[in-house]
């Protein structure tokens, strides 16, 4: 029984053997068929560098600095090139025995497998950086069995193929570390402004953290998440002899702090607007690096980001919704500074309210009215009634406007209508100069939206963007000619710096002669000293502007402007929900004066481009004669027309 039990013994042992050996057989020739395989499928090393699918966008302000990215940022490298701390935190975090090892590191495989398995679940990684970058370059981040064993032959192939430095300058160039930062190079350049040969101990740490989680430790997200994190790894290469205690010390105690640009996170908006303004194929969908110059002004934004904050933090109730949006530009139209609203922690805080948001303008089209009267050949000083109105509508009946004060002053002046923003009397000036005419005067100098057709347009039913009605008034500080807004000045291709398309804006246009535009501003100017715009004054230089409140307060505005900017501020509720106690004269009259006391400060007084209106010497005629008569700026405007279209005296 003893000898049968040892027979049988034997021929299992045989029979395992056989098929064990030819199995092991078998394997090795399929692995090695698989090596080969990856082998032929692998490019030339210079091809894996740059692994992204599309290209980048570097956004430079008006002094040359970086201040936005978007896109796959890039920034090729090699492994001899940057930091020998990069490489060892690289190195202590992912694959301490990277050098020792062919590919599979059994150990660490066997070490994550038992781990996994008493978790009961995929809890620690075993691949090799080998393994990490067969699967950037083959396969998915799905995690499956079936993938691991393809790693496998990939990871042979790869060592077959490839030396360890140039291995790992595929995985630094290849991996994505948040931010839209493709490689290290780019990550070190996005996140401190520096190149990835320059990083400190600290710094390489943290951009080594970012392999495991990229969106959860980017120092964009959550610096001190990112911070705890590279402090784990310094101590990973302090372990492993990378760095002595005291470099291990002086790093815990100085972690890695963003550069002052990724810091500040300033000009989100406004580069989102130039990236949408441009042609997709050279900025959204671009295949090549490209660095776009702009109009952005950081000192501008950082004043205006401070004003807004002053006022809501002490003129605004704690915890309200209200949004706001503010857009400072210069005379031509180039967009110094964006802010596209409130940040409340939400969804809302992707909304472009500066550009996306069309909302009733209130009295801020007012301007627009008198423009074309004064266009029109009427003066300021000409002759307006201030009293109920009644017009008809076809196909509606009978409108009545009403004025906010629903008291009435009789007879005034042009001027003083608009300094108080009278509603009748806007109306008749409207209907005196003629629709058509206010249309085209808005439309001319930018104002894009569908314009309203009754006599309701002169109140400002109609809609627009903050930075279109922004821009036309631009356009009457420039002498009333257009300055329709801009943000990119060249495009450039970042390799060698060669123009690919030339940003300045359109050619100006002139909407309103030199005579009209600076009475204009000289009324616009009485709006601020003795009218609805009061608290925009500035205790330094003179201020024209305009007040804008729709109906039910739903939306209030101030747009006004100094010598050297135009600033325009909205307030309101993404909803429509109507503001409490709120008017254009009010809350955003008091932010615009406290974002440009921040612009100005330090600037030179610069006059306003003014004409003062020559005195009158006729005295006004009295109520009677000016409701027969409707106003004298009928006359006055019809007359002109006239002589305009026939010649005549």
């Amino acid at each position: 029984m003893e000898r049968f039990l040892r027979g049988l013994l034997a021929r299992i042992f045989r029979l395992v053997w056989w098929v064990g050996l030819r199995g092991a057989i078998l394997a090795a020739i399929v692995l090695a068929v698989s090596t080969a395989y990856y082998v032929s499928q692998i490019p030339d090393y210079e091809e894996l560098l740059d692994g992204r699918s599309g290209g980048s966008v570097t956004l430079l302000d008006r002094n040359g600095e970086v201040f936005a990215w978007r896109g796959e940022q890039l920034g090729l490298t090699t492994a001899g090139a940057v930091s020998p701390h990069l490489v060892h935190a690289v190195v202590a975090t992912e694959d301490r025995r990277f050098y020792h090892h062919f590919g599979i590191d059994l150990r660490g495989t066997a070490r994550a497998a038992l781990v996994n398995f008493r978790a009961g679940g995929t809890v620690q990684g075993g691949s090799s950086i080998t393994q990490q970058v067969a699967k950037l370059l083959f396969f998915d981040s799905t995690r499956t069995l079936e993938r691991k064993i393809k790693e496998v032959p990939a990871a042979l192939a790869l060592e077959w193929k490839f030396t360890k430095d140039e291995i790992l300058s595929i995985y630094l160039n290849r991996a994505y570390l948040g931010a839209g930062a493709v490689g290290f190079e780019a990550a070190a350049q996005r996140y401190f402004g520096k190149s990835a040969a320059e990083v400190t101990p600290g710094e390489a740490a943290m951009l080594a953290g970012l392999l495991r989680a990229p969106s959860r430790f980017a120092p964009t997200n959550d610096l001190a998440r990112a911070q705890n994190r590279a402090a784990t790894i310094v101590g990973l290469m302090r372990d492993q002899g990378y760095l002595t205690e005291q470099q291990a010390a002086v790093a815990l105690a100085r972690p890695a702090a963003l550069s002052r640009a990724a810091a500040a996170r300033a000009g989100g908006a406004f580069a989102d607007w130039v990236m949408s303004s441009g042609p997709d194929f050279l900025t959204r969908t671009t295949t090549e690096d490209v660095a776009v110059l702009t109009t952005f002004d950081p000192r501008v934004q950082h004043a205006a980001e401070a004003g807004l904050a002053e006022v809501f933090k002490t003129k605004v109730k704690a915890g309200s919704n209200a949004q706001a949006a503010v857009v400072v530009m210069s005379r031509d139209g180039a967009v110094r500074a964006m802010i596209g609203g409130r940040d409340l922690g939400g969804a809302e805080g992707q909304f472009n309210r500066a550009v996306q948001a069309k909302r009733q303008t209130g009295s801020l089209f007012k301007t627009f009215v008198f423009a074309a009267a004064l266009q029109a050949g009427a003066e300021p000083t000409d002759p307006v009634l201030d009293a109920p109105l009644t017009v008809y509508v076809p196909g509606s009946g009978d409108w009545s406007p009403q004025n906010y004060t629903h008291s009435y002053k009789g007879q005034i002046d042009l001027t003083e209508a608009l300094v108080h923003s009278v509603n009748t009397a806007t109306v008749r000036v409207s209907e005196a100069t003629g629709r058509a005419r206010v249309r085209a005067v808005a439309r001319d100098l930018g104002v894009n939206e569908p314009l309203a057709d009754g006599p309701a347009l002169a109140l400002g039913v109609s809609e627009a963007t903050l930075l279109e009605m922004t821009g036309a008034y631009a356009g009457i500080l420039n002498g009333g000619v257009t300055a329709i807004p801009y943000g990119m000045r060249e495009l450039q291709l970042k390799s060698d710096g060669s123009r690919l398309m030339a940003g300045d804006g359109v050619a100006p246009v002139r909407v309103l002669d030199e005579k009209s535009a600076g009475e204009l501003v000289w009324m616009l100017r009485q709006v601020v000293e003795r009218g609805t715009g009061g608290r925009a004054r500035l205790p330094d230089r003179p201020v024209a502007g305009k007040t804008g409140t729709t109906q039910a307060a739903r939306d209030a505005w101030f747009i006004g402007f100094t010598g050297d900017y135009v600033t325009g501020v909205w307030m309101g509720y993404d909803d429509n929900t109507p503001l409490s106690g709120t008017t254009g004269g009010g809350l955003p009259a008091e932010i615009w004066r406290e974002v440009m006391l921040r612009v100005e400060e330090g600037q030179p007084i610069r006059p306003l481009p003014e004409r003062a209106p020559a005195a009158r010497t006729v005295p006004l005629p009295g109520p009677a004669e000016v409701v027969s008569n409707v106003g004298t700026t009928v006359q006055s405007v019809l007359q002109n027309v006239v002589r305009g279209i026939f010649g005549r005296n």
